[in-house]
């Protein structure tokens, strides 16, 4: 069962859907999707390395207009923002949170941006707060292109030997990949 899946995931990265299926899950995992954009991103760069910075850059781009999405939903539906927020578990350390953005609020977005954390979570509170939107703009483009093009530059530099190595012990990945899904949900949920 985990061939298939995994046959089929390769399958879609080679398909001549795959980059707007990437650009709009980039997108919206920005504002309001659970779902980061690198589980389409990995495995379209190990399937096309030579496209590896394109994909980033889509992913890129995608992400800044899906953030900018996410700060119109804070600023113009703060109600509809509350309830995203509440869905992923964050409403109840709103006053924390803005305290925060007001005293860190480049920081926050800067090295939020950079992590497994959903990043509509900043998106979302950067509108509520009203953070300031030219920067923040700015600063999704660095941070997101940051995660991205490094995720793309580690990949076609050493994914080849890495898929190679995943492939013999499918089995073993899969399972660490979960223990590493399971570990990260927690640690956002402690965030």
């Amino acid at each position: 069962m985990l061939r298939k899946l995994y046959d089929w995931v390769f399958e879609l990265a080679r398909s001549k859907h795959a980059t707007p299926a990437l650009a709009a899950v980039s997108f919206a995992e920005s504002s309001f999707f659970p779902i980061p954009p690198d589980v389409m991103l990995a495995p379209m760069i190990l399937a096309r390395p030579d496209r590896a910075y394109f994909y980033a850059g889509v992913c890129t781009l995608a992400s800044v207009l899906g953030a900018i999405l996410g700060y119109a939903i804070g600023y113009f539906l703060t109600d509809v923002g509350m309830m995203i927020l509440s869905w992923l578990g964050k409403a109840d350390t709103f006053e924390a949170s803005k305290a925060l953005f007001q005293q860190h609020g480049a920081w926050v977005i800067l090295i939020k941006g950079l992590t497994p954390i959903p990043f509509k979570l900043i998106t979302i509170a950067s509108g509520i707060f009203q953070f300031n939107f030219a920067l923040f703009v700015a600063l999704c483009a660095v941070t997101r292109g940051g995660r991205f093009f490094l995720e793309a530059w580690i990949l076609k530099t050493w994914g080849p030997a890495v898929l190679a190595m995943v492939e013999k012990r499918l089995a073993l990945w899969t399972f660490i990949g979960i223990a590493v899904l399971v570990a990260a949900f927690f640690a956002v949920k402690l965030l």
